[in-house]
């Protein structure tokens, strides 16, 4: 072997061994053949992404999903949606605000039904992804309404590993074990109605309803005298701050009546926040105290704040309540922002 021939296979294995490895970029991504499609795709994935189907609500893989990572294309892997942008629209489908890279999606005019509405497709592997709307929430005012069968979902750990390794600062407070959250219990009236409103707030990752504030343990709709109906919120407090949430509580219900939402009265449905840190006290008090000297409720702010001693999760019926019944009653709606004062 010559010298000459010594030096080049060195410095190719050297360079060979120095290569970082490849992230995913837009060369990467292509469309799989339709045969290819319907070996590695299930036959509602091929039913939805290649025939425009419709997956049911509430009974697909992503609806309620609240882990932190990214969501890309079940065929071609184009990175579509983050979890930072995801929301609970209450329609059963997982919703975001906005798309993670606008260049990979495209929105086409659909007629097929009697109304236009926006389709949403992926750009390289033109899959159907869903629908786009404009009635989420801010800072957008879009809802971006997907199939989990368009979707393949990536956690933050894995994002690396499968050649997502860019999207990893957008999680940077995130480590291994998800996001920090943290938790309140809210009491404003029947339960019902305030989860239904708490659980489409973004920043809001889970929700339960059930009783708080009394003495009766293992406490039952039949039985839980001296507990307040009340919603367990867990938020991601670097998505939606307390104070936030604050604000979104008392516009949701009547803060002033005391032991009474609406046409119930009694215990159950008083005002309450039922705090878990001292950071929550206190900013719960100052809310209360600003509230009433701005006044603009009319009356004194009769909310108890105390500390959550015990929450006893309600029964299946009762969660989520008005999504399995839209006809179901309710006495909370949000009033405008001017009631806080600002």
């Amino acid at each position: 072997m010559t010298s000459a021939m010594l030096i080049f296979m060195l410095s190719f294995s050297s360079a060979a061994a120095a290569a970082p490895k490849q992230e995913k970029t837009v060369k990467n991504y292509s469309k799989p053949s339709d045969a290819e499609l319907r070996k590695r795709l299930s036959a509602l994935q091929y039913a939805v992404t290649q025939k425009e189907d419709t997956e049911s609500p509430f009974k697909n893989e992503y609806w309620n999903n609240h882990e932190a990572g990214i969501y890309v294309d079940i065929a071609s892997g184009e990175p579509l949606f983050s979890s930072s942008d995801k929301f609970d629209s209450g329609t059963g489908w997982p919703s975001f605000t906005r798309p993670l890279k606008p260049e990979f999606i495209v929105e086409k005019t659909d007629r097929r039904l009697f109304a236009a509405r926006t389709e949403v497709r992926s750009k390289i592997g033109d899959s159907h992804l869903g629908h786009v709307f404009a009635d989420g929430p801010k800072p957008t005012g879009l809802r971006y309404c997907m199939n989990s069968a368009s979707m393949r979902f990536i956690p933050v750990a894995r994002l690396e590993a499968e050649g997502y390794g860019e999207f990893l600062a957008l999680f940077s407070g995130v480590k291994k074990g998800g996001a920090k959250t943290e938790t309140v219990d809210l009491a404003g009236g029947c339960f019902w109605g305030m989860q239904h409103i708490l659980r489409k707030i973004p920043g809001i990752v889970k929700t339960e309803v059930g009783y708080a504030g009394g003495r009766i343990p293992h406490a039952t709709y039949e039985n839980h005298e001296g507990h307040a109906e009340a919603v367990r919120v867990v938020y991601d407090p670097q998505k939606l701050s307390f104070e936030q949430l604050l604000r979104w509580y008392f516009r949701m219900h009547d803060p002033t009546t005391l032991d009474r939402q609406g046409n119930d009265k009694g215990l159950s449905y008083r005002s309450a926040i039922f705090y878990h840190s001292e950071a929550q006290r206190e900013a719960a008090e100052a809310f209360k105290k600003r509230l009433d000297e701005r006044g603009k409720w009319g009356a004194p702010i009769v909310t108890q704040i105390e500390k959550s001693v015990s929450f006893w999760r309600a029964e299946e019926n009762h969660q989520d309540y008005l999504v399995k019944k839209p006809e179901g009653y309710t006495c909370h709606f949000l009033r405008p922002e001017s009631i806080l004062g600002d």
